[in-house]
């Protein structure tokens, strides 16, 4: 993968997000951020050393929720991309019985699952006290659907396909939140 103006966009956008994980101390991001700026004129092979991970930054979580294996395969990458920490889950009652719940910053949710829905979901973390920004996504374009989940506290709703851009801006808007 090589660096175009493209990519330092998204990575701009990935520090403004860091920017605003409360965890991280500010110092840290000052490391990471020249850490991208001198990546950003490397070959790719070369910037792969220049993760958070090295810059000693804690990464977000952020679990995805799909019962579509394509999403799960790729949503994680994309996110991984973008400076998260992801994991994948194939159904809300997964995502329930894992022990990744308490380290979630936000959570991803397809609204219409087999079994449990999103909106489901959405009600039972409430229940439970888990105050867990939720952006959704749906290739649904139900408007009584997508209105139940705002009113309920979705961050965001993100209809299929979506595009990079929308999704970083819609976990930017939920990590602000939580």
């Amino acid at each position: 993968m090589v660096f175009s103006p493209e990519r330092a966009s998204v990575e701009r956008a990935l520090v403004a997000v860091a920017d605003d994980h409360k965890s991280v101390r500010e110092s840290q991001w000052n490391r990471y951020q020249s850490l991208i700026d001198t990546a950003s004129s490397l070959p790719h092979f070369y910037a792969m050393a220049f993760s958070p991970e090295r810059a000693g930054v804690e990464r977000p979580l952020v679990a995805v929720v799909d019962d579509d294996e394509s999403v799960r395969e790729s949503l994680p990458d994309l996110l991984g991309e973008l400076g998260f920490a992801a994991r994948a889950f194939s159904s809300a009652e997964a995502f329930l019985s894992s022990n990744d719940i308490g380290q979630t910053r936000c959570l991803v949710l397809d609204i219409a699952m087999p079994g449990m829905t999103g909106l489901e979901l959405q009600r039972e973390l409430q229940l439970r006290g888990h105050k867990i920004p939720i952006v959704f996504i749906t290739a649904q374009r139900d408007e009584a659907k997508r209105a139940k989940a705002l009113e309920q506290g979705a961050v965001g709703i993100l209809l299929k396909p979506f595009s990079d851009t929308a999704l970083l801006e819609a976990l930017n808007a939920a990590l602000r939140v939580g």
